[in-house]
């Protein structure tokens, strides 16, 4: 029996706020806190279809998992039904409520082998997924594309049809083409014509920075929602001050310092209990130097923080960080 289940871009007049699946960046840690910061569902980190991949350790936190809040998607990445649907079953059975597939990552290494974006150029193959994909499974199935391969080829309300036809439940746009990757600025028009098309929901995604980019983007394409991707990266806080403004046209204040040091303390903390002792405090680092462009003396706090070699010394640093600077 299909499952039922109203997802937030499903709302006519709320539009969805979702954090973007980036990988080694959206694990399970980072999508709780975006959650709880505003966050209406965030996307996991893409995982492979190939059996042997997705059953590797790399992959092992990225599973669908029944203690993380609903709506769980999983992203898939493959070009062949059959593993696609393999994999998605599985995800399913271990508490999925959404499969994504993946049709926007511009990595090399993901394209070469005509995977990610590189399926734009191939819509009799990705028809082929969508039907295997929606016939096996009970769950809904999403997908996340971008414009199209290069400036010259630009077929994404192609592929927005053939989802609509094949019966899935939304598209995620993001404004680049394969060849743009991240280069360059996202273009909106085609999210527009996308969103005049199709009935399906469509969510925007694209160099969304700002409070006043989301009411930008969601008045001219008519999107029924936004995917926020780098301008989450240490700054959780993203969703809940972009709700605010598209409520209340305001802008809301800035997280406090004692935010901020709740907030890195629970992820720094959370990657050591995810990752484990050894892996952990290397993922924090990154994470570091995205907190601190928001903070005083950031470059100073993420060399320091840079030079520590585990997650004590590191939560250490961040408690003196904070306790040092004067009251606000």
């Amino acid at each position: 029996m299909a499952r039922t289940l109203i997802l937030p871009f499903e709302h006519p007049d709320r539009p969805s706020l979702a954090l973007a699946p980036m990988a080694g960046i959206t694990d399970r840690v980072f999508r709780d806190l975006c959650r709880e910061n505003g966050a209406d569902y965030a996307v996991s980190e893409m995982v492979a279809s190939k059996k042997h991949l997705w059953q590797s350790s790399k992959s092992a936190t990225r599973h669908a998992d029944q203690t993380e809040a609903s709506p769980r998607m999983v992203q898939l990445l493959g070009t062949e039904p059959s593993e696609l649907v393999e994999a998605a079953l599985w995800q399913q059975s271990q508490g999925a409520d959404v499969i994504d597939l993946n049709m926007g990552c511009p990595a090399k290494k993901v394209c070469d082998v005509a995977a990610g974006s590189a399926l734009m150029a191939d819509p009799e193959r990705v028809s082929a997924i969508f039907n295997a994909l929606v016939t096996a499974l009970d769950i809904p199935v999403t997908v996340k594309i971008r414009t199209g391969v290069d400036k010259d080829h630009i077929n994404a309300l192609e592929i927005a049809q053939l989802a609509q036809q094949q019966g899935l439940k939304a598209v995620t746009l993001h404004g680049r083409t394969r060849a743009d990757k991240f280069q360059g600025q996202a273009e909106y028009d085609t999210i527009q014509t996308v969103t005049q098309t199709v009935t399906l929901p469509i969510i925007a995604n694209g160099d969304i920075c700002h409070p006043n980019d989301a009411d930008f983007v969601l008045e001219y394409t008519g999107a029924n929602g936004l995917m926020i991707g780098r301008a989450a990266q240490g700054y959780p806080w993203i969703f809940r001050e972009i709700r605010h403004y598209l409520t209340h046209k305001t802008q809301m204040p800035s997280p406090t310092r004692d935010e901020f040091r709740d907030v890195m303390i629970r992820h720094f903390v959370g990657l050591a209990s995810l990752y484990g002792a050894e892996h952990g405090f290397k993922l924090a680092r990154k994470h570091l130097g995205w907190y601190s462009q928001h903070l005083p003396e950031g470059a100073t706090l993420r060399q320091a923080f840079n030079a520590l070699n585990t997650t004590q010394a590191q939560l250490d640093l961040v408690n003196r960080y904070f306790d040092a600077l004067p009251i606000q």
